[in-house]
């Protein structure tokens, strides 16, 4: 059974930082493709950040020189370090495998960062 977990999201003030953390287990998680995404209020989930079994990322144009995912394949997990956050950086953050047209997995509850002062 697949099960993921979000964590480490927050209140942080603009300019701030924080480091998103996810947690996979079920599948071979050290083979898998893993996004992070997020969803504001109002809004369509929208792809934050993409990387690859190899350590390959991709970042949204929105978080380009703002942020950084990573993975740790010993630990299950795949991180997401945001930096400079903005108010419009607002939402449930959630992470998951990207598929064609989709995502591999079920949505998990994902974890709410809001950046206000």
């Amino acid at each position: 059974q697949v099960h993921i977990v979000e964590s480490g999201g927050g209140l942080v003030q603009p300019g701030g930082s924080l480091k998103l953390s996810c947690s996979a287990s079920g599948f071979t998680f050290s083979d898998t493709v893993m996004s992070w995404y997020r969803q504001a209020p109002g809004k369509e989930r929208e792809l934050v950040a993409t990387i690859t079994s190899g350590g390959g990322t991709t970042y949204a144009d929105s978080m380009k020189g703002r942020s950084a995912v990573s993975r740790v394949n010993a630990k299950n997990t795949v991180y997401l370090q945001m930096n400079s956050l903005k108010p419009e950086d607002t939402a449930v953050y959630y992470c998951n495998a990207p598929i064609v047209g989709g995502v591999m997995f079920s949505w998990g509850q994902g974890t709410q960062v809001t950046v206000s002062s």
